[in-house]
């Protein structure tokens, strides 16, 4: 019985691998074995900074948050908390889109809580 090679199944996946290595630089987007390695460790970063983005936005909603408060002379626990006591249901992420963008929507939302 002759041999059997499963070649359609080998090239599809090498196939794969390269299709996502593509505009890498050098050996890295054209050869099989370092373009492997490439998308690996690119896999990997990506699926840590999916997570990291997460940290890092709300870092960012936090800092904008705090220095709308600091204007009307609270701090950003001081405000947090009151926003908490008060039952105000806005996350970080709209509580720093109006500090940014709509100043009196946020100084009403500080009066209120005041």
């Amino acid at each position: 019985m002759p041999r059997s090679v499963n070649s359609v199944a080998k090239r599809a996946r090498r196939k794969k691998i390269l299709k996502q290595a593509k505009g890498y630089f050098g050996r890295r987007k054209n050869v099989y074995t370092v373009a492997k390695n490439a998308v690996d460790k690119a896999m990997s970063y990506s699926y840590r900074d999916r997570r990291n983005k997460k940290r890092t936005f709300r870092a960012l909603w936090i800092m904008r948050i705090n220095a709308g408060a600091r204007q009307y002379g609270m701090s950003y626990s001081q405000f947090m908390g009151k926003v908490k006591a008060n039952d105000i249901e806005l996350n970080r992420k709209v509580l720093a889109d109006l500090a940014m963008n709509n100043p009196a929507a946020f100084k009403a939302i500080v009066e209120k809580v005041k």
